[in-house]
């Protein structure tokens, strides 16, 4: 079978090897780092600071994330995912509201324990019965969703300011990692439709029983020669088709390419191509971890309302808290000490112990260059797998994916640039799970 180059062993990478090399192709797969999994991956604390194996921040799936859940199978850790079927809001002052899935067929499973959410007021909840019955009757329909931003579409809609601030906003800023007067409302839409509408079990929320990085270890890649430490600097294209590639210094050949790299890095990589990515930008996610003397969350997990740290992750006991701020730009600037102290203040509301814990250790990783930003009119300037070099081809969670920045919009990416060699290599498969 022909030989695939691929660079970038992202979540993009990882699943274009996986899906060539279960097909027979020969596959290389390069990675600058010292490990696999891109921006979702786990690393050890310098010893400073203890042993402790950490996620560079807390990644969420939902159910619905079908061709990731393909992935963990094709890589043999299905069984680290751990799900649950229950959502908590929680107040300032420690009161708790949880949304969970009843017995009533999509979409009125969750009417139910939406009844009884105390966070929000009568007025509230019949705003959003009228958002979300707005949203199932525009969805696949509305031509305009990737021109105007969610906000713009939830004021049409008339929602109120405490259900756009506690449920909407609470929703869509950590699924899709971008502030909702920023964000295209057609992503908004998707998420809604996939996560919570289209079928009951959509939105069981998955975590990894284990760190990230555990999850793509190179021994779950059969047939897939992994490089790592070594970057792919360059590709290498004579006669319209690319003829090799640099690594780490040396040529590398294959018979086909899939540059799986951040949309930064693809311009210098593949000039060639002469991809224009000046209208991308970044959006930022902030993690904080806090080590305590005691356990402070008696929970597995919970979102925050009103404050600045929306989740909180129980990851060791209630003794170990990772909390998570997407979008998160207000922080990007703010030093480690008064972060960690604005996480302390606001926890504490919302967890009278961590009032009273004493603090041994904490951590903060600020991922600046976390996602693309899902912005109005972005969508229509990704660029597909196939490019104009027949022999090469894009992968990563910022092409055409239908999807935003996702660990499901990455492996998406991956399966198309795979299903994209496999037909110009002549033997064409189905790799994308819908």
């Amino acid at each position: 079978m022909p030989r695939v180059l691929i660079a970038g062993g992202g979540l993009a990478g990882l699943s274009a090897a996986a899906a060539l090399a279960g097909a027979g192709f020969e596959v290389d797969l390069f990675e600058a780092r010292a490990f696999l999994g891109g921006r979702a991956t786990s690393y050890p604390l310098p010893s400073a600071e203890g042993s402790e194996v950490i996620d560079n921040c807390q990644h969420v799936l939902l159910a619905c994330f079908t061709n990731l859940l393909n992935l963990y199978e094709r890589l043999g850790v299905r069984d680290h995912i751990r799900f649950f079927r229950e959502f908590r809001f929680i107040e300032p002052g420690g009161r708790v509201s949880t949304l969970r899935a009843g017995r009533l067929p999509a979409p009125l499973h969750f009417l139910g324990s939406f009844a009884g959410l105390r966070f929000l007021s009568a007025g509230d909840k019949l705003a959003l019965v009228r958002g979300l019955r707005a949203l199932e009757r525009e969805h696949g329909r509305r031509a305009d969703l990737d021109r105007i931003t969610m906000l713009d579409w939830l004021r049409e809609k008339r929602q109120t300011p405490r259900a756009i601030a506690r449920f909407w906003q609470q929703v869509l800023v950590s699924a899709i990692n971008e502030d909702l007067d920023r964000m295209a409302a057609r992503h908004g839409f998707q998420v809604f439709w996939q996560g919570f509408l289209a079928r009951p079990d959509a939105c069981q929320m998955g975590l990894a029983a284990v760190p990230l990085g555990e999850l793509y270890a190179a021994r779950g890649l059969a047939g897939t020669a992994v490089h790592l430490r070594t970057p792919v600097d360059c590709f290498s294209v004579e006669g319209g088709r690319v003829v090799g590639a640099l690594a780490a210094g040396e040529p590398r050949a294959a018979d086909y390419y899939v540059c799986a790299l951040p949309f930064e890095r693809v311009p210098a990589a593949a000039p060639a191509l002469g991809l224009d990515v000046s209208a991308f930008e970044h959006s930022p996610i902030t993690g904080i971890h806090l080590w305590f003397d005691r356990p402070v969350m008696d929970c597995p997990h919970a979102t925050l309302l009103d404050r600045t740290i929306q989740w909180a992750f129980n990851k060791g006991e209630g003794r170990y808290v990772q909390l998570v701020v997407s979008a998160s730009r207000s922080l990007v600037e703010m030093g480690r000490q008064e972060i960690i102290e604005l996480a302390l203040a606001e926890l504490g509301e919302f967890f009278p112990g961590a009032r009273d814990a004493c603090l041994v250790k904490a951590h903060v990783v600020k991922e600046v260059r976390a996602t693309f930003s899902a912005r109005p009119g972005l969508d229509a300037l990704r660029p597909p797998a196939r490019t104009g070099i027949p022999n090469l081809f894009l992968a990563g969670d910022w092409t055409q994916t239908g999807w935003p920045a996702t660990m499901e919009g990455a492996v998406r990416s991956g399966y198309l640039a795979a299903e994209a060699v496999a037909e110009a290599a002549g033997a064409p498969q189905r790799f994308l799970v819908e």
